[in-house]
């Protein structure tokens, strides 16, 4: 299970899916589609109606070479629609975000989960921040920074790499005061990872559960899939649903996605045809 900060999620058979909200100019799949605080929350809302179990608002891109923003563009981007989402969904909400003064804005208004691409490592003051709001919390691995990560991502060997890492990460914040029970944690796929390192932790995603905290992985839409597929233009929806199913099928607790409503229809006829096993 994963206690968030007024209500716990369980996980039985199926992985549990988090929509993607991008309140980006720049995002690498949707940036600009969501921009304004309305179409955002129509947008969220619809992910629910898909079948979202999670709603995961960002309000600055992650893609490589990106630019930063600061807290204030963030804020302004990111409060309206949080302002209106938590008084609408039934589901918790996610604040997407690396700045101390964002997740605590978000927190007041209502969000369950800080979900920090840096670790909650980019910012001194997130982690006292989640400890004493008792915030669902997810840790995630990257390499670098997002102007930096794919320069020339190396390891040694990235499973057990990744896996230390998250490791330390866990232990850090139990030792700062973070529940244990309120941790989450990601590998971080295509953050500082080349295809080939992605197809690796994706492979070897069972190892993560030795860990004892849920796991996401954020696959969709990712540059591996047209990698794999020898086509980085097509349409990526076929291979998140096919790297979907094979997560779930591994156990991953929660799938980080866009196209909410395929995937779970692709789960759920999985599992009917009896290839979800206990």
């Amino acid at each position: 299970m994963w206690q968030l900060r007024s209500r716990r999620l369980t996980f039985d058979r199926r992985s549990l899916l988090m929509g993607i909200v991008n309140v980006t100019p720049d995002s690498f799949s949707d940036g600009g589609r969501f921009l304004e605080p309305a179409t955002a929350v129509d947008h969220a809302l619809q992910l629910e109606a898909d079948g979202a179990d999670i709603l995961d608002v960002g309000g600055e891109s992650a893609r490589p070479y990106s630019e930063p923003v600061d807290a204030d563009e963030e804020l302004r981007r990111v409060m309206p629609v949080l302002e209106k989402l938590c008084g609408r969904t039934k589901l918790p909400v996610s604040i997407d975000t690396t700045k101390t003064a964002v997740a605590r804005r978000a927190i007041e208004a209502g969000v369950e989960i800080v979900n920090d691409l840096t670790g909650l490592e980019g910012d001194a003051g997130m982690v006292p921040l989640v400890a004493e709001s008792r915030v669902g919390v997810c840790a995630m691995h990257m390499q670098g920074t997002p102007q930096t990560m794919q320069d020339s991502p190396t390891y040694d060997d990235v499973v057990a790499d990744v896996y230390r890492y998250l490791q330390q990460r866990r232990d850090a914040l139990v030792a700062a005061g973070v529940d244990r029970e309120r941790i989450c944690l990601d590998p971080g796929i295509g953050f500082g990872k080349t295809h080939e390192h992605n197809l690796e932790l994706l492979s070897s995603v069972d190892r993560f559960h030795a860990l004892g905290c849920p796991l996401l992985v954020g696959h969709s839409r990712k540059g591996f899939i047209g990698k794999v597929l020898g086509d980085k233009e097509a349409d990526a929806t076929a291979g998140t649903i096919g790297v979907a199913v094979a997560l779930a099928t591994r156990g991953v607790q929660v799938l980080r996605v866009h196209d909410v409503r395929p995937v779970r229809e692709a789960l759920a006829l999985f599992d009917a045809a009896g290839g979800m096993t206990e």
